[in-house]
């Protein structure tokens, strides 16, 4: 979808008879901030850190665990969507409580009760696997494969396990879209736990979304490809569905981007939201979908930098978007862009904790 440069930023519209209360997290793609802002669009709260803010969420003890800008030398990883060099605690004054660093760390990741953090890390694929990953196209990196894997690290930083995803696929079912660069196999986008504490992923390349065997024992469920493109952001509802933001690009039809939950026993998509016309809500890449308290769901369009909420019968609520452009990734021009976007309710512990 095309945005006009004359097109309003911030708030676009509220309608607080159907509106979630609450409050909005999010960050610039490539900034060196995140922000907070209210349902009115006034910011709030700011954390600031100089090695950047690509994408981040808040913990029960108001921190925000963050994820930094890519690394500056990384011949594996330079110019690979969601890379980033560090993993970052900050505290409300953006003082750095905790960090790891590790140039191979992307996307996502999970703070544990105990302390302890899950982690997405790419892993350099030698050629044994090279020559038996099917689809995708060259440009130049066909010695070799980018492959995804788990680790878990403790407070200090140690890495206490892995799990290889690669191991776990299939080579004639695990196929990259025929679009996509054969750099990396799945490039993974996103990490969260089940209900059941098993892991629950999406594979952009592969168009897959999967719950994985937290023990190592592989896939419990894989589904996806011919039914959503490119997606992201999948998470469990308590109903047990899947909610996911389906991008939509690359498709065999008209390319638009929806939002739905899929009931995981019967393969079926139960509900979703789509624009109208359906081109007119599309984001080729990054976003999320988060399903509040209320029923309500919290979409971020994040190519363009729009977030909003729709009701269960998919009344727009509320829409913003986001005024804090950057200088992109690559530096050529600005953008703001949003990885994903977070909302939580006014009496959220991580909203007690961060203003207490």
């Amino acid at each position: 979808m095309g945005r006009s440069i004359h097109h309003p930023l911030g708030l676009i519209y509220k309608d607080e008879s159907s509106l979630c209360e609450g409050f909005v997290l999010f960050s610039s793609i490539g900034g060196d901030f995140a922000v907070l802002i209210d349902v009115d669009g006034n910011e709030v709260h700011k954390w600031e850190n100089p090695d950047g803010i690509t994408y981040g969420y808040l913990l029960p003890n108001g921190n925000l665990l963050c994820r930094t800008n890519p690394p500056k030398e990384n011949k594996f990883v330079k110019d690979v969507g969601g890379s980033s060099n560090k993993l970052i605690e900050l505290d409300r004054n953006s003082n750095v409580v905790w960090e790891y660093e590790n140039p191979m760390i992307h996307h996502d990741f999970i703070r544990l009760k105990n302390g302890e953090t899950y982690v997405l890390v790419f892993d350099v694929l030698g050629e044994d696997f090279t020559s038996k990953v099917l689809g995708g196209y060259l440009d130049g990196f066909s010695e070799y494969i980018l492959g995804d894997s788990i680790i878990r690290i403790s407070q200090k930083g140690e890495i206490l396990e892995k799990i290889q995803i690669y191991d776990h696929l299939d080579f004639t079912q695990d196929v990259i879209c025929p679009l996509e660069s054969r750099r990396e196999w799945t490039h993974a986008n996103s990490l969260n736990l089940t209900l059941d504490n098993n892991f629950l992923v999406s594979f952009r390349s592969t168009h897959t979304v999967g719950i994985l065997g937290s023990e190592n024992q592989g896939f419990l469920w894989k589904w996806g490809p011919g039914d959503t493109f490119h997606q992201h952001h999948p998470t469990q509802l308590s109903n047990l569905n899947i909610l996911l933001f389906d991008n939509g690009s690359h498709s065999k039809s008209l390319e638009h981007s929806r939002v739905i939950e899929v009931n995981p026993f019967r393969n079926e998509i139960v509900w979703q939201y789509s624009g109208s016309p359906p081109n007119s809500f599309y984001s080729f890449n990054v976003s999320s979908a988060q399903r509040l308290f209320n029923g309500n769901t919290f979409i971020c369009e994040g190519a363009h930098g729009r977030i909003f909420e729709v009701t269960e019968s998919k009344h727009i609520v509320w829409e913003y978007i986001n005024p804090y452009f950057v200088n992109s990734l690559r530096g050529d021009f600005d953008t703001n862009q949003v990885f994903r976007a977070h909302k939580y309710s006014l009496s959220d512990e991580v909203i007690v904790n961060l203003f207490r």
